[in-house]
């Protein structure tokens, strides 16, 4: 496989950007590599500088849920261009946006547009604590929220300690009001509401943990939040930026049948282009300015093209909802495929996966949590990264990453996954 392009253009980008990239998830150095460049995509194939062309399992991080370069979302953002790109002022279309996700998803009474899932979370988080009148947030190891200071916590903290700073320039007051709880542990959540007694905003998770691998929620874990958040008049926050609209048309709320004060989207909510949103109960959102006194503002929020893309999609998933009982399906072959391998070579690898989300760890150890998940053999994870990468199929480069299924996926490009996971195996076997 040549890949003289990508190497040269890795070059010349480390020169004007840091690391070659512009976000970190981009970067191979972890598996030893320079990250391929990619030119073009189309359905459920990506094509690098280098003309070779990969099965994608990335999606963008998700939000090519009906596949790359949609020829029906690729019109309705070339009709929106035509009359013009940004406005800085109210358009038709954030208001056919919002009311058409209000109908539609029970959790969610008012919504506000913003950019990014960073920014989304960054915002319900303020508005919980305008709500509430306190300061404290929990999350839990291992769930990523964005790049805001306050959520940057490391996740190798004491659980029952406030949170340390996980990035250099984010100071420690900007995390000391930040709580770190174990996923699917319920009492690790109770301990901290008790001992912060009538200070807690809200726990904020995602519901299913997407940025540690994929680790599924236990049975009861998010109703016993909602439970312990009742019972200390705290806020839940779904953070669904990844499962919003994938894991069903409500997403985990919907699927788990659990109604959280406040979700955050991004991913699908765009189509692909930069958007997020957040949104819940009315009481709440009408706390957001111009209507209450927390402010957030975005030049760009509602941006024309971006609720183009973003609502023919939302439009396109509400209408066929036999769509999600076919990804599920195929998550299903794929990844229960894989799930099946492993058990049939023996080899010392867990898969966890929930409807087209999945993820195979380096480790013989079920993953439920963050410190389970870091027991992955991240070496291991390279070998087999690489293998994949080499034979066509285009992976996160990361350990801790989800893969992702699109509608644009075959049975016959899951057959020969599976393949290439199968010839992977039997080499490691005669190692």
């Amino acid at each position: 496989m040549k890949t003289e392009r990508s190497e040269k253009l890795y070059e010349e980008a480390v020169k004007y950007i840091p690391g070659g990239v512009n976000s970190p998830v981009r970067a191979y150095g972890n598996v030893n590599m320079s990250p391929r460049f990619i030119q073009g995509a189309t359905g459920a194939y990506v094509f690098d500088a280098d003309g070779n062309r990969y099965v994608d399992y990335i999606c963008s991080w998700g939000p090519m849920i009906l596949g790359h370069n949609n020829q029906e979302i690729l019109k309705a953002v070339v009709r929106a261009c035509d009359s013009g790109l940004s406005f800085g002022a109210a358009t038709e279309i954030e208001v056919e946006m919002a009311k058409f996700i209000c109908e539609r998803v029970p959790a969610i009474e008012m919504i506000r547009m913003v950019n990014s899932g960073t920014e989304a979370v960054m915002s319900a988080v303020r508005a919980a604590r305008g709500f509430t009148g306190r300061n404290k947030i929990i999350k839990f190891m291992g769930c990523y929220h964005g790049h805001s200071d306050c959520l940057l916590v490391k996740a190798g903290s004491g659980v029952m300690t406030a949170g340390i700073p996980d990035s250099a320039g984010v100071p420690k007051g900007c995390t000391e009001d930040t709580l770190s709880a174990v996923y699917n542990d319920l009492d690790s959540v109770e301990e901290l509401l008790d001992k912060n007694k009538d200070e807690v905003a809200a726990v904020i998770v995602e519901p299913v943990a997407a940025n540690m691998g994929v680790v599924p929620p236990k049975e009861g874990f998010l109703q016993g939040l909602r439970r312990l958040c009742d019972k200390h008049k705290a806020l839940l926050i779904f953070d669904e930026v990844i499962t919003g609209f994938r894991l069903g048309f409500t997403g985990a709320s919907g699927k788990y049948q659990v109604t959280p004060d406040l979700i955050t989207y991004g991913k699908i909510i765009g189509a692909g282009m930069p958007v997020g949103a957040y949104g819940g109960r009315k009481e709440i959102m009408q706390m957001v300015s111009p209507c209450g006194p927390v402010y957030q503002a975005g030049t760009l929020s509602g941006n024309p093209v971006a609720m183009a893309a973003g609502l023919t999609q939302l439009k396109y998933l509400y209408e066929n909802p036999k769509l999600y009982e076919d990804l599920t399906a195929k998550g299903h072959r794929l990844y229960g495929g894989m799930k099946e391998l492993v058990h049939r070579y023996q080899m010392p690898y867990t898969v966890n996966y929930v409807d087209s989300l999945g993820c195979m760890f380096c480790t013989p150890e079920a993953v439920t949590n963050y410190a389970l998940a870091k027991t992955s053999d991240t070496k291991a994870f390279a070998e087999y990264f690489a293998w994949m990468l080499n034979h066509g199929f285009h992976l996160a480069s990361s350990q801790f990453e989800a893969m992702f299924l699109s509608e644009a996926h075959t049975d016959a490009m899951i057959d020969d996954t599976l393949t290439a996971v199968e010839d992977y195996l039997k080499e490691q076997r005669k190692k």
